[in-house]
């Protein structure tokens, strides 16, 4: 049941970044990049929980599965402050 949670999850993280990014080329709006870029360090994030738990349990992958996402919010981060001037 947990494999199937951590899946829909990587899809759903997956889905938004490839929505999120498709509005951004058609709208050309920045925050939507920002925003699709984040989900795509989410997504990785996910998939790496995914792999880390279910695949290669004997190795503990949980900083190698962070710095995906803190990396999403980061460029999140950076979209929000420095382009509303």
């Amino acid at each position: 049941m947990a494999t199937l949670v951590y899946a829909l999850c990587a899809l759903a993280s997956l889905a938004c970044a490839v929505l999120l990014l498709r509005g951004y080329v058609s709208t050309r709006a920045r925050l939507l990049l920002w925003s699709g870029l984040c989900f795509v360090g989410l997504g990785a994030n996910n998939v790496l929980l995914l792999v880390d738990k279910r695949v290669v349990p004997t190795m503990d992958l949980s900083l190698w599965r962070t710095l995906p996402a803190l990396a999403g919010v980061v460029i999140l981060l950076y979209g929000l402050v420095w382009e509303t001037r």
